[in-house]
């Protein structure tokens, strides 16, 4: 009988430890990546350097993703992906380990560096590795639940961080986020279930086929991957400065941020029981609402200065409408892709995404020192604006590629 790694498993059961462990480990890789966000002034002052070159670093590790993902998926495509995915995690927590001891804003450019390598690989692998856990029909609520981890970073990663850099320091801050990541490494050692390697079988098919590819195989993926682009890039230029806003534009005082960052979060969780319930079933219009959603909420943040109770209500609805877009979109790509290109759409994605990332946070500074602090949040409705049309032009094309790819009992209700 073959080692575990040699074939793939397929449960008619979601492996929820595995599946929880791997959810961890995505919150803790996300919270990493996004760390300086929250921590600017702190970090700016420690250092040395302008607020600027602190969010600096999040696009540098964002760039990284962008220009080592794809490539890095293909070298290591023959290795198991189980030992993989625990490497990657041990990489991660030493990017984090560099990044608290090393003294100089030079050296731990390096550090960010090789987590964006490592964060890349991991980005790319997860969604897929999670689809090759169950049958079919499962895959869509296993993509969720890994990818939960994901939002939750995204929604609360950010104002928890920022609240223990306030508390103990941001070099401690980042410290304690490289021993969470090691404890997710062993946990994913003990729980995830070991997958298959990549398939290399695909050219060989293709070959034999006379390389005819299946039509409409490619181009939902990739308008999905640039609707993703322009909304994350809107986001990011915007949340990347939102602590400076909050106290230059709104005037919140700056020990109260974190707390109001923090409701900002509390709003996007509520938002994960739609994503998980009602809206797994239908991802299309929950797409469509969170699209919307973020484009009038940041419309009604622009409108906010000298306003802290307005700010609050609009960051609540942005709040709630963003943590409907990360799950649902990369659910949606991964189920319109060929199940033997999930990886390689995984990192597509996951390029588009850290494109909006690190363009969000250098698009984002510039417009700060050109325009001021009211600009971003315009930016961000119009982007996000552009990644809706997109999306509805999309619409069609992306649910004939889902029932073609991951027919399921849900498949009938994709487009509803």
């Amino acid at each position: 009988m073959t080692s575990s790694t040699a074939a793939p498993v397929r449960s008619n059961a979601l492996p929820m430890l595995g599946l929880i462990a791997l959810s961890i480990s995505v919150f803790l890789s996300i919270t990493s990546e996004m760390m300086p966000t929250g921590l600017l002034p702190e970090m700016s002052a420690d250092l040395g350097v302008s607020e600027s070159q602190v969010g600096l670093l999040v696009t540098i590790f964002a760039f990284t993703v962008v220009l080592t993902s794809t490539g890095m998926i293909r070298v290591t495509m023959r290795l198991p992906r189980h030992t993989l995915m625990v490497a990657i995690l041990l990489t991660l927590a030493l990017c984090n380990v560099l990044t608290a001891l090393l003294p100089s804003y030079e050296a731990i450019v390096f550090a960010r560096i090789l987590g964006g390598v490592a964060h890349g690989m991991f980005w790319s692998m997860t969604p897929a590795y999670a689809s090759r856990l169950v049958a079919p029909h499962l895959i869509g609520r296993a993509i969720t639940i890994a990818l939960t981890g994901g939002t939750f970073a995204m929604i609360l990663g950010v104002p928890l961080g920022t609240a223990l850099g306030h508390a103990v320091g941001w070099r401690t801050a980042f410290g304690a986020v490289a021993i969470a990541l090691a404890l997710g490494a062993v946990a994913v050692y003990f729980f995830l279930p070991k997958v298959a390697q990549d398939p290399i079988t695909p050219k060989r098919e293709r070959s034999q086929n006379g390389g005819v590819k299946e039509p409409g195989s490619a181009l939902p993926v990739a308008l999905i991957c640039i609707m993703v682009a322009l909304t994350m890039t809107g986001y990011y230029a915007f949340f990347t400065y939102i602590t400076p806003f909050f106290t230059g534009w709104v005037g919140v005082p700056p020990e109260l941020v974190s707390v109001a960052l923090l409701g900002f979060g509390a709003f996007g969780a509520i938002s994960l029981f739609f994503t998980g319930g009602i809206f797994s079933r239908l991802p299309l219009p929950g797409l469509t609402i969170g699209l919307v959603g973020c484009a009038t909420a940041v419309s009604l943040i622009a409108m906010t200065a000298g306003s802290p109770i307005l700010a609050a209500a609009a960051m609540a609805v942005w709040g709630f409408c963003f943590g409907l877009i990360p799950p649902l979109a990369q659910t949606l790509m991964l189920r319109a892709a060929a199940p033997e290109h999930r990886d390689t759409a995984g990192a597509f994605y996951t390029t588009a995404f850290n494109i909006g990332i690190g363009g969000g946070a250098l698009i984002g500074g510039i417009l700060l020192s050109a325009y001021g602090l009211g600009a971003l949040p315009i930016l961000s409705a119009v982007l996000t604006g552009a990644g809706l049309v997109l999306f509805l032009f999309a619409r069609g094309r992306v649910s004939a590629a889902v029932e073609r790819h991951s027919p399921s009992v849900e498949s009938e209700k994709i487009s509803a």
